[in-house]
């Protein structure tokens, strides 16, 4: 796994490390930076897979933009020459980047600056100026030095989670299939396209074999009886709606067998994102390395909670090394934390005095049981007493 991460110089970010386990969430009020970390990740990775711009950065589902929207620009504080990211892995695996972004004369926009990568077993990619004739100074050496890496060294495996992380911020229109996603990719798209292709794979090759792990994602949907997906809808959606090759047929339990089937255009919403999270978690093709922005987004605060509180089994029954990254707004998704478990942790994300953004670990203490004894910790949120609440 991805055990820390560090960010310096990136957006409202001047310096902040997050040691991370399988499941974090990030709260906090609007504007506060909490896209900002998953954004500097995805940064990170486009920097391992060799090269940054803006096609890498919307590939990853970073917002692309202007240099000076990416460097840290306040009152109290220089502006810094670079940003540095890094991460940390198992075995001492490390990449670290420091990338030039020129505010004056951006061409390129990215270059970088001294990059590195090693693990316990040697130094892969030692620190040195890209300056030197011979190098090109927009792409990066480690992703050229990781064809001479074995598979199953510590660092070539924290290369391949950081290459392959995205940010997912899936929309209604289209998980219902209204529209295309602008970025498309296996097992799902960035904004939720592909749902019903990617249900049909994740039901063919997980959940037909495993009538336990059925039951848990469709006692989500609890008016659902079943879930199919079918390349003859004609009957169930209108010549004007849009539709893939494949559509998603929900089975109403409650309704009459002779009008009990309704496509993803009809069905609730609710029912496409907790599709949408289950195949991300679950399905052998997904990234071991995601995140989810706005996981709460269109969910009814119940269902936010016992969604929360799947998503670290399921996370363990796709792949015991799988990691999830969200943010939220919705307090229930905080009565799905189990905060006992070491691998599930949240983060409150606020900005200082100086308006920098600053994350802080909410961990179980003493104090906190004992609140959490009387109130949920959505209410203790509600309350004021994790932090991260707006200030207005």
């Amino acid at each position: 796994m991805i055990r820390s991460i560090q960010i310096d110089g990136f957006k409202s970010i001047v310096s902040q490390t997050i040691e991370l386990g399988r499941v974090n969430c990030f709260i906090g009020a609007n504007g506060v930076g909490k896209s900002n970390i998953l954004e500097a990740i995805g940064v990170l990775g486009a920097a391992a897979s060799g090269k940054v711009d803006d096609e890498s950065l919307l590939r990853r589902g970073v917002r692309p933009g202007v240099p000076r929207l990416y460097k840290t620009s306040f009152e109290s504080a220089s502006v810094p020459v670079h940003i540095g990211l890094s991460a940390q892995g198992t075995q001492s695996a490390n990449y670290r980047v420091s990338l030039l972004n020129p505010l004056e004369n951006p061409e390129p926009a990215w270059s970088f600056k001294t990059e590195r990568l090693s693990d316990e077993t040697s130094e892969i990619v030692s620190d040195g100026v890209r300056n030197k004739r011979n190098l090109t100074p927009t792409a990066g050496l480690a992703a050229l030095r990781l064809v001479e890496v074995a598979t199953d060294r510590p660092a070539a495996d924290l290369m391949q989670r950081i290459q392959n992380f995205a940010i997912y911020s899936p929309n209604t229109p289209t998980l219902r299939a209204m529209v295309g996603d602008p970025q498309s990719r296996n097992p799902v798209g960035l904004a939720g396209g592909r749902l019903a292709e990617g249900f049909a794979e994740f039901r063919k090759s997980v959940l037909d074999h495993d009538d336990d792990l059925l039951d848990s994602v469709f006692e989500l949907v609890d008016w659902v009886a079943d879930i199919q997906t079918t390349s003859s809808a004609g009957s169930l959606l209108s010549p004007s709606v849009a539709r893939t090759k494949e559509v998603l047929k929900f089975t109403d339990r409650f309704m009459r067998k002779s009008r009990n089937t309704l496509t993803a255009y009809d069905a609730s919403e609710g029912a496409l994102y907790v599709l949408f999270c289950a195949i991300l978690c679950l399905s052998p093709h997904a990234p071991k390395f995601f995140a989810i922005d706005n996981l709460d987004q269109a969910l009814n605060p119940r269902l936010v909670g016992r969604l929360t509180a799947k998503l670290s089994g399921w996370l363990a029954r796709g792949d015991a090394q799988r990691q999830l990254l969200f943010t939220a707004h919705n307090p229930a998704v905080l009565d799905g934390l189990d905060l006992t478990d070491s691998e599930i942790r949240l983060f409150a994300v606020e900005r200082n005095s100086e308006g920098h953004t600053v994350v802080r670990r909410i961990e179980i203490s003493a104090g906190l049981l004992a609140m959490n004894a009387q109130y949920p910790l959505s209410r203790l949120w509600l309350m004021g007493n994790l932090g991260a609440m707006p200030n207005v």
